[in-house]
């Protein structure tokens, strides 16, 4: 459920594009972001950072797509998205000494642990950190990537083959990664979590 509610605003906006316009498209985006914002909150008392920098991105973006009549601004918040995703992860690993990839993975397996063994969570999940680091790097490099590939898209294709790959090709993609990533720490998982 969680992944798919990440995911509504952008099948929203291409529902609303393939029936309407990129302009209405953009318009409904932003609305369903807000909805998103209001269900976070709802839901768990907060909205993430991250929840909002998404938000603020597609609002400035999609308020100028709409504003001026030029799609080039919606183009550019994937680009604008995953570009800032890469640069964190590069900042917080080279300059704070923080691998995020690391503080995410150990989260999210805590949690699927915990939901698994309730409170009885004695078999501790031990990745090497150099699986770690080499995830991060992966992460970094793909982030960057899909950055660039999303303008490279964008600027030499049409709109509607940039509205599908944004919608099927970063999406993906980011399976891709997901699956890659699992694949890598499959064998340090306890026998429970696997």
């Amino acid at each position: 459920m969680a992944t798919l509610l990440e995911y509504l605003p952008l099948i929203i906006f291409f529902a609303v594009y393939k029936f309407v316009d990129i302009y209405w498209a953009t318009g409904v985006l932003i609305v369903a972001s807000v909805i998103q914002l209001a269900y976070h909150y709802f839901q768990s008392g907060h909205i993430a950072t991250r929840h909002w920098i998404f938000f603020a991105i597609a609002l400035v973006l999609g308020g100028m797509t709409i504003l001026f009549q030029d799609e080039q601004f919606i183009m550019w918040k994937a680009t604008v998205i995953y570009a800032i995703l890469a640069l964190l992860l590069l900042v917080s690993r080279y300059v704070f000494k923080k691998n995020l990839v690391e503080k995410s993975l150990i989260g999210l397996l805590k949690s699927v642990s915990e939901k698994e063994q309730g409170d009885n969570t004695d078999t501790p999940i031990v990745i090497p950190q150099s699986i770690y680091e080499q995830l991060n790097v992966m992460w970094m490099v793909l982030l960057a990537f899909v950055s660039a590939l999303n303008l490279y898209v964008a600027y030499n294709f049409s709109l509607d083959t940039w509205v599908n790959f944004k919608v099927f090709g970063l999406m993906g993609i980011t399976f891709v990664a997901i699956l890659l990533t699992i694949m890598r720490i499959y064998k340090y998982l306890p026998e429970d979590n696997s």
